[in-house]
């Protein structure tokens, strides 16, 4: 399990009709702070700040094609050549990381090919190396990235 240090993180927020909303820097506009958008920001922040993730390379809530269903991936970052090299997928704070959330991010991996994934609900984060899909690492931090 990874421990990212979120303390030094704020998120720009604002309240208008009663609910707080948070501004996403990737999507550039405010979006409704749910308990998972809540991870999802933390985690871009890191991502982008301490880990020095190229914002520009992160793509946020997209739509991709899984067999017959259309689904949503949280976060993708991006390798300079624009091939998607990291998948992360969150959860709420509530949600565990289970079985079930990683055959989520694995339906999305098939369609994506990504090198590394990313799966955390906050308080519990996992990332593993699939840059060889036959010999699949879970890793203790996450990997540099250096493209």
């Amino acid at each position: 399990m990874i421990d990212p240090d979120f303390s030094n993180i704020r998120l720009k927020l604002q309240q208008t009709d009663g609910k707080t909303s948070v501004f996403d820097p990737i999507r550039r506009k405010w979006i409704i702070l749910t308990p998972e958008e809540h991870v999802r920001q933390y985690m871009i922040q890191y991502l982008t700040d301490t880990m020095h993730y190229p914002a520009s390379l992160m793509s946020v809530e997209k739509t991709i094609q899984v067999g017959d269903l259309k689904k949503r991936f949280d976060i993708v970052v991006y390798s300079r050549e624009h091939k998607p090299w990291m998948l992360v997928e969150c959860k709420e704070p509530g949600v565990p990381i289970s079985e079930q959330t990683l055959h989520q991010l694995l339906s999305y991996q098939r369609v994506m090919q990504c090198s590394y994934w990313l799966l955390t609900n906050g308080p519990q984060t996992f990332c593993a190396d699939a840059c060889d899909v036959n010999n699949i690492k879970w890793m203790d931090s996450l990997p540099a990235y250096h493209l």
